[in-house]
């Protein structure tokens, strides 16, 4: 005769309450990602003079430039400003994805996957 509230092969008599709290969980995380998604992450490089805008979906919204560092003589500068401002907004947005992962998980390393 099976334990009561229990399942054949020793499965634990909570598995219900489980199963709800990893939907609940999924629901928080399609939640959590749909606000990040309208999410902007700015940064700035060369002392302000180029920023760049992103969103927590990683597409670039917004390019701005200083007149001064607009110099037809050294593109390469303004090019590696450019990227380093992308990186940083990039890098922005990437740390406030991983910090709401980790609020909702309570740090227990679910984001790649499950530890077993």
């Amino acid at each position: 005769m099976a334990k009561r509230g229990g399942y054949p092969g020793g499965m634990p008599g909570n598995m219900n309450n489980l199963m709800k709290q990893a939907q609940r969980m999924q629901r928080q995380m399609e939640e959590s990602q749909k606000e990040m998604e309208t999410k902007e992450f700015t940064a700035k490089a060369g002392g302000g003079a180029v920023e760049v805008t992103v969103t927590g979906k990683k597409e670039v919204t917004k390019v701005k430039l200083s007149e001064e560092v607009v110099d037809p003589d050294d593109i390469e500068m303004l090019e590696d400003l450019v990227m380093a401002a992308t990186n940083e907004a990039l890098r922005m947005a990437d740390e406030a994805t991983a910090e709401a992962m980790n609020k909702m998980t309570g740090g227990l390393g679910l984001g790649g996957g499950f530890p077993f």
